[in-house]
């Protein structure tokens, strides 16, 4: 792996030599130790010579979740001794795919990490509580530990869950930095004024936010976000956008207008349904190439999230193209009553009535072969007059209303948390394929 920490800071032409180079070494190490590409560079008669600048990736082909699902032991490069990590992704949409991971991917995780912290303000002798599993076949759990450790900082491995343990873990150790699923944090508050914590002068200055959206894709606070800033407002949250297959994160500088992506380690295509590039400023698919990886890099690899890219420098001085929020998953898009819907509008909906306690999210296909959303509530207003309220929000957001039924809160909580869950579930697709 070559690494260039200042690259963010380069010259627009810095930035692409120095991909270009790598890209150039990425498609050499490719073809020579990737089952699956070197049969896709010999059934599409690419010769890998002619791809020399980034706008050539677009005379190759994509690579899929269902390439990876099918053929996930073909992207393996290097002989199983050489393996060091095993890990999976999360199967949001199909089957998790197995990744295996060298020691140099493993250091590379590590740097990775250490620059996404050092992005959010994070320097060495900052204390970091791990608020997320490091187990369960989660990689971003050891990235975390490695990238702290990467930087100098020290690291308490809480995991997730026991507002107790959290808040015994704060008092005793002063960490300054959290890594956490932000809806936890209201939980952190919830447990800290039932027992008389002043969690506003606490320790904890910093949340590097996993797994939901705090922000909206135009930069605003999403309900969640807003809520926890008004009850924690000495606490600086940080949005990070990330996935296994990346083996890469990308996070918010303290300008929050955007998560940097991180330009030494990816190449990031933003591509519409017919795998054409979209303009900045735009809704596209995140397309990516890892630079540097070795036992399993991936080439033009749709993601199926749904963001939008810009390009011009940062007002933090980085020149680096930021990323906003995930607008959704493309296999999860919702054609209801005629309107284009993703599950992240549906939940923010949801967060900001005050009443609703917890819900589940679920679309199915109706006896006419459409889509159909049913919102399972749970809450203690359970009457007609509280369903036309909830509609009534629905139509003035997002024009259509979806059906709405109650359930006990409970119920949606055991269902929001299965057993082997990295991240709490409220979506539910239940669709004919």
């Amino acid at each position: 792996m070559i690494k260039n920490s200042t690259l963010h800071y380069s010259s627009e032409s810095d930035i692409i030599r120095f991909q270009e180079e790598r890209l150039k070494e990425t498609l050499e190490y490719l073809s020579q130790n990737s089952p699956f590409y070197k049969r896709m560079f010999k059934e599409n008669n690419i010769d890998i010579s002619q791809i020399k600048h980034l706008s050539d990736l677009q005379k190759l082909p994509v690579t899929t979740k269902e390439d990876l699902q099918k053929r996930n032991n073909e992207f393996i490069c290097i002989d199983k001794e050489s393996i060091i990590d095993y890990v999976t992704t999360s199967g949001t949409l199909g089957d998790p795919v197995t990744f295996a991971l060298s020691n140099n991917d493993l250091d590379r995780l590590a740097y990775n990490e250490a620059s996404s912290f050092t992005m959010a303000g994070c320097k060495k002798g900052d204390i970091i509580q791990l608020m997320t599993t490091i187990d369960r076949r989660f990689m971003a759990g050891l990235a975390y530990f490695l990238g702290a450790r990467e930087l100098g900082c020290g690291i308490i491995r809480v995991g997730n869950g026991i507002p107790e343990l959290q808040w015994d873990t704060i008092q005793r150790v002063s960490p300054n930095v959290c890594i956490v699923v932000p809806s936890f944090l209201m939980k952190l508050i919830k447990y800290a004024e039932e027992n008389g914590i002043d969690y506003n002068n606490s320790s904890l200055k910093k949340a590097i936010c996993i797994g939901e959206a705090l922000r909206t894709p135009t930069g605003e606070y999403t309900t969640l976000g807003e809520k926890i800033s008004e009850k924690w407002p000495n606490l600086e949250l940080f949005s990070t956008y990330a996935s296994t297959e990346m083996q890469s994160s990308y996070t918010e500088c303290q300008e929050h207008s955007g998560c940097h992506i991180p330009t030494d380690l990816i190449l990031v295509e933003m591509l519409d349904d017919n795998n054409n590039p979209v303009p900045d400023g735009q809704p596209g698919e995140v397309t990516i190439t890892t630079l540097g990886v070795e036992a399993m890099p991936l080439l033009r690899f749709k993601t199926g999230d749904i963001c939008i890219k810009q390009s011009s420098k940062c007002s933090c001085g980085r020149n680096s193209a930021r990323l906003s929020s995930v607008i959704g998953r493309r296999g999860q898009m919702i054609k209801f009553k005629g309107t284009t819907l993703y599950p992240p509008a549906l939940f923010d909906i949801l967060d900001n009535i005050p009443e609703v306690e917890n819900y589940l999210v679920e679309v199915f296909t109706n006896t006419l072969g459409t889509d159909q959303i049913q919102i399972k509530i749970g809450c203690k207003n359970q009457n007609d007059a509280f369903i036309k309220q909830i509609k009534d929000v629905f139509r003035s957001k997002v024009r259509v209303a979806p059906d709405i039924c109650f359930v006990p809160v409970e119920l949606i909580a055991r269902q929001q948390h299965p057993e082997m869950s990295r991240k709490p579930i409220k979506f539910f697709d239940l669709r004919n394929n």
